[in-house]
């Protein structure tokens, strides 16, 4: 059995592409990448569920690991490109906190729920 299990091995490590798509080169990032979906997914949520100590450290996290993803050999460039992506989301996140809790977002949305009504019973006349 380990000898099928052996042949089966080197038969998979001849092919470049089914040895890469055997490595952690590969299965890692591809794991790695419900993180920035999510993120993204969660930019279309309302922003006073964002967490700005989570989304401080994932900003963190994702331009970490791409410095990492550049640095080992070979170069992971599956690994940057799902932290770049992270790193985007995150700041895009990250604005959206800032804005909503700093810079007049809340103020801005209360104000436009307010006047909404106003303004389509006026079109409505």
């Amino acid at each position: 059995m380990a000898a099928v299990v052996k042949a089966l091995n080197a038969k998979i490590r001849s092919n470049p592409v089914a040895n890469y798509l055997c490595s952690t080169h590969f299965w890692g990032p591809a794991s790695n990448f419900g993180i920035p979906i999510a993120a993204v997914l969660d930019t279309q949520k309302s922003p006073e569920l964002i967490s700005g100590q989570m989304t401080g450290a994932l900003t963190i996290y994702a331009f970490t690991f791409m410095r990492y993803a550049l640095a080992v050999t070979p170069r992971n460039y599956l690994l940057f490109g799902c932290h770049f992506v992270n790193a985007g989301a995150q700041l895009t996140q990250g604005y959206r906190y800032l804005d909503w809790h700093y810079w007049g977002g809340k103020e801005k949305a209360v104000q436009k729920a307010v006047t909404a009504p106003v303004a389509a019973a006026a079109v409505a006349k």
